[in-house]
Parts: C-alpha cells; structure tokens; sequence
C-alpha cells in the first residue's frame, strides 16, 4: 500500500464554481415555497442538493513518494496504451485515460509537481466521452506541463456530451504542487495524460481511481 501524508479530519465543501448554481437552486425553492407551489419547490430544492453533490470538493492526499505520479481525476480507467505524442512529449509516450461520470467528483488535481507551460483550449463537438474518437474531435483543454528536472507531461480535459465546458482554475505558468486543483469539468467527461515511456503504468483499464490520491504511473528521475 502507498503511503499518504497524515489525514486530518476529512473535510467537504462545495467548489466556488458550482456555489452560483446550488444558490440559484435555493432561490427557485424559497420562491416556489412562497407562491405555494410546493411541487415545484421540491423539485427545485432536489436540483439543488444534486448540484452541492455534483460541485463536492474533498480534501484528497496524494502518496508521499516524489515518483508517483497521480490521478488527475475521479472515475475509472478505460485506456492504458502506449502510443505516440507529437504535441509535447514528441515522442512515444504512455496514454492514460479516465472516464468521469456525472456521479464522480469532477475537480482535477495535478498529477505530479510541475511548471504549466502552456494552456490550449480546442473547440470543437461533443461526442459521448467513452468513445475513443472523442480524444481528437471533442472540445478540449490541454495543459502542458514540465517538471523541475524538464521531465514533459501532457493532461487533456474532454468535453462530453454533458459536459459542455471544460474550466481552468490556473493561468499559464503556474507552479503546481502534485494533488492541487488545476480545473474541473461540468457533469461528466474524460481526462487523458500522456506520460513518456520511461514511467510504468501502475493501473489498468476498468480500475476506479480517485484524483490527487490514486497512483496512476512510477515515474523515478533519471
């Protein structure tokens, strides 16, 4: 078993992203609950519940191993591949793929300590996640990362049919600390990392993980 840091008492909150929406359901509740029409306040105080549930933020602590590297996201493994990447690692590289159900916690964290280079935002459709088409043609955001030693790694948001819109939580050029959040994804999607081929996977596809905690993949310094 990985060793975490020290857990204190766990902790939940509701991510600022998602508070304008829990309150608007709120509002719609007292507004109905006003006007008598109680079916309709229910209905609104249910939506509200969800999206609290949806927009969850836990404390998560990732493994105390400089050489793990994280998962990035909440959901479950559904590609472990070796492939080639041009955009970043230029070069072969290991892809691993996870998908976020809209039951899943849907803020990212960041894989590994690292420098964001660059972030690229790609328009583009909204296939269902699952499918593996939706890598190359749904809308995206790519987050280009490089460790203190110039190590490369590449972490993608996928836009799914739900989720309509990927969100940064940090400019370019931010300095991450392994576990922190960097975005979040609304109601369901996918997020890939490539890796070189020098890190060994250490999941497989159909496995559960969890972001900032989970070790996806051993990566030693040379």
């Amino acid at each position: 078993m990985w060793s975490t840091t020290k857990r204190p008492k766990p902790g939940w909150r509701i991510h600022p992203q998602g508070k304008p929406w829990v309150l608007g359901g709120l509002l719609g509740t007292t507004l109905f609950t006003a006007r008598g029409r109680r079916k309709a306040a229910l209905a609104a105080a249910f939506l509200s519940t969800a999206l609290a549930y949806f927009f969850r933020d836990p404390d998560r602590y990732p493994p105390k191993a400089s050489q793990v590297v994280v998962s990035p996201a909440d959901g479950e493994v559904v590609v472990v591949e070796q492939t080639e990447e041009p955009r970043w690692i230029e070069g072969p590289a290991w892809h691993i793929g996870i998908f976020m159900s809209l039951y899943d916690v849907h803020i990212n964290r960041a894989p590994l300590d690292a420098y964001v280079v660059r972030i690229e935002h790609h328009p583009g459709e909204f296939l269902p996640a699952y499918h593996q088409e939706a890598l190359q043609r749904n809308e995206r955001r790519m987050y280009f990362l490089e460790t203190d030693d110039l190590r490369r790694a590449l972490v993608i948001q996928i836009a799914g049919v739900l989720a309509r819109r990927t969100v940064p939580l940090i400019p370019p050029g931010a300095s991450l600390r392994r576990g922190e959040r960097f975005g979040l994804i609304r109601f369901g999607s996918r997020v890939e990392v490539f890796l070189p081929v020098e890190a060994q996977p250490l999941v497989a596809p159909g496995q559960r993980v969890r972001a900032g905690e989970t070790p996806i993949a051993w990566w030693p310094t040379a």
